[in-house]
């Protein structure tokens, strides 16, 4: 390695490591969207709910659905028994609630055999609204401060006044004989609007919900907003919960397709990688330089008509067939003026003589000379050597001065 590509290399390598090291130094900025991710630390995700979930409903355990609910739920159901294997609430927080009719009509399935189906969210499908037999409305001249309670005054004291996250989405229309309404959500101005109601559905029960950033990790964080989500979960069966978490692109077991997961879910071990991969990118760049393999010399081939033309003629010299090398030369010769030409080589006339003359370029003696040779041959009977060099001469010459 030179000395200019040592410096050249040590420059870059420089400037990874401290743009790297600009990197690592600025603050994490804080990533406000609303993803409700059960595995992020984000503001709006779920990572502090779910890893408390179990501890706030005691010998509960809890599984994640990493697949659509009529998938996860239809394993299963036992069509022996025609009974599910599993019993519980299903648990879904998420910004907008929409997933497939065939997984509404398994929910409906499942909480029909005596469980409960828990949805927070600010979006339901059109599906569920007409089953369920209930409207959801988006005021936007509402306020997004907003206090949130309870219809149970034992829960009083679980009450709490959001200021940031809160949309103004509450249900605007219930079937008042068979829907309970558990909460509400008043806002500045003393509008009071349902926001948390019950259905029952067989069995079971559905437990609708329109504000899900109850749960998210930014307000179990800030003060005492945690009350409020226990007052929520007061209304859950202490039974097994599944949670459907976003994260469908994992396996049903909960882990990442990925064969690098490991790496890339630790930092350290992840910071490892990308440096391996720059510095094997730096290595291709200026270590390996490009060799020139020996060149094989590769004969070129032999033109062998040459050598091929000579042994025939000699084999017609020596066997002294005058006759049949003369008719070849002229049949050759002739071949070559229709080919290159485009001549009629039928009759050797005037008429020939002058279009070749035109066509060569050739003086009118040359032409006349040859032509009046050709047409002496081939009328000849017996030949000699003589006339073998003389057709082989004037063809020569003809070829020659042609070029």
């Amino acid at each position: 390695m030179s000395k200019r590509l040592k410096i050249y290399l040590g420059i870059l390598i420089f400037i990874i490591i401290g743009a790297m090291f600009m990197e690592l130094s600025k603050p994490t900025p804080i990533d406000w969207r609303e993803t409700y991710n059960e595995r992020q630390k984000n503001p709006y995700d779920l990572q502090i709910f779910h890893k408390e979930l179990g501890t706030i409903l005691d010998e509960v355990k809890i599984r994640n659905i990493y697949r659509t609910p009529y998938e996860f739920f239809n394993d299963q159901y036992d069509w022996e028994t025609y009974a599910y294997k599993i019993d519980g609430t299903y648990m879904n927080i998420s910004p907008d609630f929409y997933t497939d009719q065939s997984s509404i009509n398994e929910l409906f399935d499942f909480a029909d055999a005596g469980n409960t189906i828990f949805i927070s969210t600010h979006e339901m499908p059109r599906y569920l609204k007409d089953s369920l037999k209930f409207s959801t409305k988006y005021d936007y001249k509402i306020s997004s401060k907003a206090t949130l309670q309870f219809e149970n005054q034992n829960l009083e004291d679980n009450e709490i006044t959001y200021e940031k996250g809160i949309k103004n989405i509450y249900f605007s229309k219930i079937d008042t004989l068979t829907t309970t309404p558990l909460g509400y959500q008043k806002f500045e101005n003393d509008s009071i609007f349902t926001n948390f109601i019950k259905i029952p559905h067989g069995n079971g029960a559905f437990l609708l919900h329109t504000q899900p950033v109850a749960f998210t990790n930014f307000h179990l964080l800030k003060d005492d907003h945690y009350k409020y989500s226990e007052g929520v979960l007061a209304y859950i069966p202490n039974k097994d919960i599944f949670f459907d978490s976003p994260n469908k692109t994992r396996n049903a077991d909960g882990t990442s397709d990925s064969s690098l997961r490991f790496i890339l879910e630790q930092p350290a071990l992840r910071w490892a990688w990308y440096l391996a991969l720059i510095f094997l990118l730096v290595f291709i760049l200026f270590n390996a330089k490009r060799k020139q393999r020996i060149v094989k010399i590769v004969d070129p081939l032999q033109n062998t008509t040459v050598d091929f033309t000579k042994t025939i003629g000699n084999l017609f010299y020596e066997t002294k067939d005058h006759q049949n090398v003369v008719h070849k030369k002229i049949t050759y010769f002739l071949e070559h003026l229709r080919t290159e030409y485009l001549m009629d080589t039928q009759v050797l006339d005037e008429k020939f003589s002058t279009r070749l003359r035109q066509k060569s370029g050739k003086s009118k003696e040359e032409i006349d000379r040859l032509v009046k040779l050709l047409n002496i041959l081939r009328k000849k009977i017996y030949f000699d050597q003589n006339d073998v060099l003389n057709i082989t001469k004037a063809i020569e010459i003809f070829h020659r001065r042609n070029n």
